[in-house]
């Protein structure tokens, strides 16, 4: 999968979360799921972030990316 596919899937993946893709950008995602987390995420750096909140808002987003590419899987050798 290549950078652009990347982000295309996890636009899907969020979106059918029930997250908002602001602009068609699926990377704005990570700031919805911050702000419903409590996590103080801003444009640009973010080195004040504990590694603890910054698990907050990758987490959901790297973890439901994970479970659908396992249903995904799961459905390929459903096919064999």
């Amino acid at each position: 999968m290549g950078k652009n596919e990347l982000s295309e899937f996890k636009g899907r993946v969020m979106k059918a979360k029930g997250y908002m893709i602001d602009n068609g950008i699926p990377d704005a995602v990570k700031y919805e799921v911050a702000k419903e987390q409590g996590v103080p995420l801003k444009e640009g750096y973010n080195g004040h972030l504990t590694s603890e909140q910054a698990g907050k808002v990758g987490g959901p987003i790297g973890g439901n990316m994970v479970k659908e590419m396992v249903r995904m899987a799961q459905e390929q050798m459903k096919k064999k």
